[in-house]
Parts: C-alpha cells; structure tokens; sequence
C-alpha cells in the first residue's frame, strides 16, 4: 500500500476491558439510539470520551461478555465455508450455552420435590438435559481493517483474538499467542487485496519469586493432605500376600439370562471354596438379584440384570498337593421366576469354574431343571407355580457330601432351558511373583496346573482315572501268586 496508508497500532487490552469501535462511538452519540441500559451506558461513556479528548484507540476494539455482537457471533458460527449448511440441533444448543446460563431462573423448592422422575419425558426434554451446559465468559478483540480514513463500517471488522473462560477456570485463547511464530495474516477480499499482519502477546505482569515461593508451599501443603486424606482410605502400604499363597479378586456381573418360559426372572448364586481355599470374614459367598422383566431381543426373552458383585478368596500351597492338581473355586447359581401371585417356579440350575487366567472373561452358561413325567406335574407347574427343585444345589456338578467312587445319575430326568450370561474381570497377587527363590518356581508350578486344570477341564479327569487304574493294577498284581508272576515273566 502506499506510505501514506502504512499503519502500526498496538493496544494492551485487559479481561472485559471495553475499546469502543468508530461504527460504536457514531452509533451511541445519539442518546435517540439507546434501546438497553447497557446502550444508555455506553452513551455516557462515549460522552466521557469525547470531553476528554477522545478515544486513544484507532483499529483495535472489543467486544465484551455483554455486546450484542458476542451473543450473534456464537449463534452464527458454522463448521464449514459452505453457504448452504444448516447448524445441528447440538451446535444450536451449544452455542446458547452461555445464554441459556443467564437466563436460567431459580426453581422453588416445591415444583423440585414434584418433579424428581419425569415419567414420560419428550424428546425436547432429552435433548435439552443431554446437553453440556458450562457457563461461559467471552470476550472479543477486533479490527477495524477498512480503507485509510474510513473507519466505522461493520463488513469491514474482523475478529483477530477470541478469549473465553469457563466456569472450572479453564481459559482459552484462540488464536494462541504469536510467540515465536510468525504474525496472523487477514487477507481482504477486494481489488486491492490487502494484507494485515498481527501479533497477539502475554502483557501480563509476571508473579514475583516470593509470590511464586508463597504459591508454591500452599500447593505443597494441599498435595501433602490431599495425600495424608488417600493414605488414610488405602493404608499406609499395598497389602501383600503371605508366600504361597495366591490372592484372587473376582469383579463380575451377572449381565442377562434368555431363553427362559416365564417372566419375570431373578438370579440366586453362591461361591464354593474347595479345599485349601479361603475367604476373608466380611466376604459374602452369596446373593440374590433383582427381579427383572424380560423384554423381547430377536427370538428371545432377555432379562437384562446388570447386577454387580465382588470375590475375593485365597488359595494356601500345601505339601500334600505338590503332586495332585488343586481344584478351583465353583460357582453355582439357579434361575427362578416369580409372577403376579407370588408363585415362583425354578428355571433353571447351572455352574461354571472361575476363570484361573487373569483379565476379561464373557461366559455364557446353558441350563437345565429337573422334570417329573406326566400333565399332573405341569399342570401344577402352571397353575400353583412350584416344581422339583434340588436339595443340594451342588448336584449340578459333584455334590459336596458325595463320597463314593462313582456317582450315578441313572433314571434323573432333566430338560434343557435357557443361558445365562456372565461378565467376570479377575485379578491375581501372589508374592511368589516378586520373590527370586524356589518358593516362586513352586508357585508357578501350581499356577500352570491351575491354568491347565481350567483350560482343559477334561485333563483332570483323564489323570484321575489313570491313576485309578494303575492302583487297581497294582493291587492285583500284588494278590496274584508269585510263582505265576515269575512265569508269565519268562514267557514273555
């Protein structure tokens, strides 16, 4: 541009400070044009101006919290440069926020008691109470980039800097401070096409080194009871396992069952420790869920239970078991439902191994309830509600008073009904992990044959029945005649 027209202006602008534009100053002179008290405010503040000797700005104003312009600008901001996109339902909302926030008006505590659960809500009401509402302050610098002696023109102001702070005390500046950057560059559209260079600087007064000092031993003192306060909930240390003992924390969640023949259905479970496994007192080995609906999910009726619950237990390395594989904590649960008349039927018994590997397991367990032959059954089934149910519930599996060598279950007759679906995050401690002796290699030895024991549960089995019968083998090969022994040998 020509000399005459090289301008350089800079301006140190403070949090709300108000620089009035030329449009602004020409605007309020006229007390005619004043519609608000803050246009009427304005008007008196121009007036100060003009009797002292103007203002000392030329092209670098603001716009306030206040200013009409800020409410407009955030309502008309749009994602992209196209002319015809059409600002979503979230944008909208979003950028009232600070609108909104103002305009909110207290609730009295009568109509607050009334309307605690909204039974049928609309989807105006969803919309409006999922929606982020954090109250914000903005404020706006701008520039006059009109042509050399023709300041005032609105299409002609441009926004070089939007600062805004919310109510956590987050500020934002936007564009970030020059720095050791190049200058902003605003390129006007026209036939000159003029290039506008700007900087945007931190004039804020340093704190000083005692300020610092002070600021930093008040930080030092709240981290300190902060972290006094979370000692006192978690303990001075981590607690440690004993050596050879492994720790094990179930967090699981009874997520749904399916497939079931009536409604209504809630969830009764309990934890079996086999031997040399333990549990703290405060442990409960049991529960019962809610009575949940079922609702209809494709071919199927699910209830979705979403019940929590947490294990925690232990497991002690004996010398007896250094040879035999130990068992692994059981858990069994039954399925039942209740209707209208408080008649409730069993739907189902099932049981499954907790996983022996840590992290995420999605376990989905089939059912089964006993059945007696005949209509009687079912109509007393259907009419009166009950049916056979177990004694002992660990029947599923091995039942815990069985002490023979084979358990039958000739002529029981079962019918297969639905699933029902676990959620289980397990965590494993054991010091035997930190520890650099034989104790750990022992440990792990008895982690390995638990991992296998769960992984492949038909092993187990297969081991037991071998040394069954090898025992028998040497049991008769002991009561059989030597001399036949010795005979049978030659021949061989």
């Amino acid at each position: 541009r020509p000399p005459e027209e090289d301008e350089e202006e800079a301006a140190e602008v403070g949090w709300q400070e108000k620089l009035f534009s030329q449009f602004e100053v020409d605007l309020y002179q006229n007390e005619s044009a004043c519609q608000t008290p803050l246009d009427r405010q304005y008007h008196e503040e121009i007036l100060k101006l003009q009797r002292a000797g103007g203002r000392k700005n030329c092209r670098i104003f603001t716009y306030t919290d206040h200013d009409r312009f800020t409410n407009l600008e955030e309502h008309c901001q749009k994602v992209t440069d196209s002319h015809h996109e059409v600002p979503s339902y979230l944008a909208e909302r979003m950028a009232n926020v600070r609108r909104r926030r103002q305009d909110r008006r207290p609730i009295e505590a009568s109509s607050l008691k009334s309307k605690i659960i909204t039974w049928e809500p609309s989807e105006e009401f969803i919309k409006n109470n999922h929606v982020i509402n954090t109250p914000v302050q903005t404020m706006y610098i701008m520039g006059d980039l009109g042509p050399y002696g023709k300041l005032g023109h609105r299409e002609y102001e441009h926004v070089l800097c939007t600062i805004k702070v919310d109510g956590n005390g987050v500020i934002t500046v936007k564009p970030d401070f020059t720095g050791t950057k190049g200058a902003y560059r605003i390129e006007l559209d026209g036939e000159k096409r003029e290039v506008w260079k700007y900087t945007i600087e931190n004039a804020s007064v340093q704190v000083q080194p005692e300020e610092e000092e002070r600021e930093q031993c008040v930080f030092r003192d709240l981290y300190g009871r902060h972290k006094e306060y979370l000692s006192g909930l978690v303990g001075s240390e981590f607690e440690m396992t004993l050596p050879g003992t492994l720790r094990l924390f179930v967090n699981g969640e009874i997520v749904s069952a399916q497939g079931y023949e009536y409604d209504n259905l809630y969830v009764h479970f309990f934890l079996e420790l086999p031997n040399q496994w333990s549990s703290p007192t405060f442990q409960q080995l049991s529960g019962v869920t809610q009575t949940c609906a079922t609702k209809t999910v494709g071919w199927d009726n699910v209830a979705h239970f979403c019940y929590p619950f947490t294990l925690e237990m232990f497991f002690t390395q004996g010398d007896e078991s250094e040879d035999s594989l130990p068992q692994w904590p059981v858990l069994y649960f039954e399925v039942l439902s209740l209707d209208f008349w408080q008649r409730y039927r069993v739907e189902g018994y099932g049981s499954l191994v907790l996983p022996a590997s840590p992290g995420l397991h999605m376990l989905t367990i089939p059912t089964w309830r006993p059945v007696e032959l005949g209509t009687v059954a079912e109509l007393r089934r259907f009419f009166i509600g009950g049916s056979p149910e177990l004694e002992d519930i660990t029947y599923v599996r091995i039942p815990s008073t069985f002490k023979g060598e084979r358990l039958s279950r000739f002529g029981f007759r079962t019918e297969t009904t639905g699933s029902v679906t676990f959620r289980l995050y397990c965590l494993q401690q054991s010091k035997a992990f930190l520890e650099t002796s034989a104790l750990r290699q022992r440990m792990q030895s008895v982690l390995d044959r638990l991992g296998g024991f769960s992984q492949q549960s038909s092993v187990y089995n297969v081991l037991e029945a071998f040394q069954r019968a090898r025992r028998r083998m040497q049991e008769a090969r002991e009561s059989l005649p030597q001399d036949l022994i010795n005979t049978s040998a030659s021949t061989v």
